[in-house]
């Protein structure tokens, strides 16, 4: 067996300030000092594994999946802020509810959210101004924000709650991040009423949810949204899921659902605004939509305009590390990780991985489309892998293109920005994306 390269607590302390603002470059400094994979030393959660093998993310999401668990950053950590929902749960419990929601993110069922989906970006985008210079990391966590909300709450006044139910979570998410980046100050946000004031906060949005649920059933109208598929669906004995875990659920999914989605598009649209050639031959894509309406099988005809999304969340992936802990001893790659070793795998690395990818840190939009093979799949994982890839994945892509294509059909994208500042949270955000939008003048899409 190889042994793990070493980073002492030391070099964590001594480093902590920037760790906590932004851990990326000091991971990045012992990935090219170590190698692929070493060891960091914590005071607060002791041993950590660091990996950007391809050959250990394979294994540790795939191939040796059944050895792993996910970590108590989320089963624990998150689970006390949003609930036990498919995100944060393990094991039989994760299992029922997978099997039973899977089916509901089906193609044939995200049919019927389309037209929703695609009213809830028109909106939204309605308040951009022409030729001004907006930051747009905002707009677009709104249009995602919407999209979602729309999705799961279609025929309910929404905006109120929803609003409520967004600062909650962003509000937690500070919370969380200060405790996973201090472990070593746990104490003191126990002890001075930090965490119980978050997890009053989470008490206060299952409140909002379950209202909406009782408006939904009080009505005892159908829709076509997310929450009248989760209200019928059923465990494999026919039984209906609890008002509890509906509600965790449906937390986990706004959560999970609009944020990431916002942040990819963020890096996309800058992107796109840095490169005329790709955006006009982005134009010329969209344009070619039969009757200027998208539905699915026009979407899936938008090759480069995903190609230009998945590069974005290549170099900047919204889950840019995935935590796995191991429940036996396994080999991977030479080293022996033990029972209980926490493994965390840098998917941000990963996607730069130098041995693999032409010119590893320049965005090139058509990346993904000048692909002739799929050998990409070892080295590219925006909604991970195995069988606890992200079960949105499906319909943040069509969202995502649903977007893209609308702002470039209606408008010419410019930006005066060189480069975009990130700010890693529990996902990888940019701190802000300043664009102008210039109208063409051929006529927008409609649904």
């Amino acid at each position: 067996m190889k042994k793990l390269p070493q980073v002492s607590v030391y070099k964590v302390l001594w480093n902590s300030q920037q760790i906590l603002k932004n851990p990326l470059p000091f991971h990045h400094e012992n990935f090219k000092k170590l190698g692929d994979t070493f060891e960091i030393t914590t005071l607060g959660d002791g041993k950590l594994i660091f990996s950007r093998s391809p050959n250990v993310v394979k294994e540790v999401l795939q191939k040796k999946q059944k050895s792993f668990s996910k970590s108590r950053l989320q089963t624990t950590d998150l689970a006390k802020y949003v609930g036990h929902g498919l995100l944060t749960s393990e094991g039989d419990h994760w299992r029922a509810h997978r099997r039973m929601i899977q089916p509901k993110f089906h193609l044939k069922n995200l049919k019927s959210l389309l037209g929703i989906m695609y009213q809830a970006i028109e909106d939204e985008l309605r308040v951009i101004e022409p030729k001004k210079e907006q930051d747009i990391f905002g707009l677009m966590g709104d249009v995602a924000f919407k999209v979602v909300a729309k999705s799961l709450f279609n025929a309910l006044d929404i905006d109120e709650p929803m609003a409520k139910l967004k600062t909650i979570a962003e509000e937690n998410q500070l919370m969380l991040i200060r405790e996973m980046r201090q472990p070593y100050l746990k104490w003191w946000f126990k002890a001075s009423g930090k965490i119980d004031l978050a997890l009053n906060k989470s008490e206060k949005a299952r409140e909002i949810l379950n209202e909406l649920i009782e408006q939904r059933i009080d009505s005892e109208q159908r829709s076509t949204d997310l929450l009248d598929m989760l209200l019928e669906a059923t465990y494999e004995d026919g039984t209906k899921m609890s008002r509890r875990q509906l509600i965790d659920e449906l937390f986990i999914l706004f959560t999970a659902g609009y944020e990431t989605t916002a942040n990819a598009l963020s890096f996309t649209l800058f992107f796109i605004a840095k490169d005329s050639n790709l955006q006009n031959q982005i134009f010329e894509e969209v344009s070619k939509l039969e009757d200027h309406s998208i539905k699915m099988e026009d979407l899936q005809k938008l090759l480069l305009t995903q190609s230009s999304i998945d590069e974005a969340m290549r170099l900047y992936p919204p889950a840019y590390f995935i935590d796995r802990v191991a429940v036996e001893e396994v080999e991977i790659d030479g080293f022996r990780f033990k029972k209980d070793s926490l493994v965390l795998l840098s998917l941000y690395e990963l996607h730069r991985y130098k041995d693999f990818w032409n010119h590893p840190t320049s965005y090139i939009g058509s990346r993904f489309q000048d692909f002739q093979d799929k050998n990409h799949t070892n080295y590219f994982f925006p909604f991970g892998a195995g069988p606890r890839m992200c079960i949105g994945n499906a319909f943040a892509t069509y969202e995502m293109i649903m977007v893209v294509a609308t702002l470039v059909k209606k408008y010419r994208i410019t930006t005066k920005m060189d480069e975009v500042e990130i700010n890693p949270m529990i996902t990888l955000k940019p701190k802000e994306v300043r664009l102008q939008f210039h109208e063409r003048k051929s006529p927008s899409i409609s649904a």
